[in-house]
């Protein structure tokens, strides 16, 4: 029994005017909305690579049933991966990641001890029930890992996460040719 309609859905799926992307591939869950500022680097990457996404609030500690019949029920509603991120307990992406097979990757929130609380409690997980963590704030990287899972099943994704890395190249390039420029008395480059 699904009972997805119990969370409170942000953003659904990266709609653009007029071209409807399907059903969500990845999932972004946070513990509450004074996360989205943070996530907001997670939905644009996905965006940019068109990669369909949902984002919702559900609280481990708040929400407890919520949290629990999401994970259950995503797989089934197509979700591929899970990001799931949270602030000083940071109890969210283990309790999604003990009642899914989906992968589920954690990203702590900095708040308390700049994040390292929930960045220790994500990635101290016991045996059986992983969670990918990335650094505090790391909402980018995040969904960029997501990206990449998607990537070994979809070769349109696996080309567009291509184009994405080969502009970061084009950016160091371009940044050490700027560079480059520079002028100093004592410089020798």
């Amino acid at each position: 029994m699904e009972k997805d309609n119990n969370t409170q859905s942000l953003h659904h799926s990266s709609r653009r005017e007029g071209k409807g992307v399907g059903l969500p591939l990845v999932s972004i869950i946070m513990g509450s909305t004074s996360d989205l500022p943070v996530m907001e680097k997670a939905c644009k990457l996905l965006d940019d690579l068109q990669v369909p996404f949902e984002v919702n609030a559900l609280s481990a500690h708040r929400t407890p049933s919520e949290v629990e019949a999401f994970a259950q029920n995503a797989k089934s509603r197509g979700i591929k991966v899970i990001i799931a991120a949270a602030g000083m307990a940071a109890a969210l992406p283990g309790v999604i990641a003990a009642n899914t097979t989906l992968p589920v990757i954690g990203v702590p929130i900095k708040g308390m001890l700049d994040g390292l609380d929930a960045m220790l409690s994500i990635i101290q997980m016991p045996p059986g029930i992983p969670v990918a963590t990335v650094g505090v704030n790391g909402a980018q990287n995040a969904a960029i890992l997501a990206v990449e899972m998607l990537a070994l099943s979809d070769e349109a994704i696996a080309d567009r996460l291509w184009h994405y890395k080969d502009g970061l190249r084009e950016k160091i390039a371009k940044a050490n040719k700027d560079l480059a420029e520079l002028k100093y008395d004592f410089k020798t480059n």
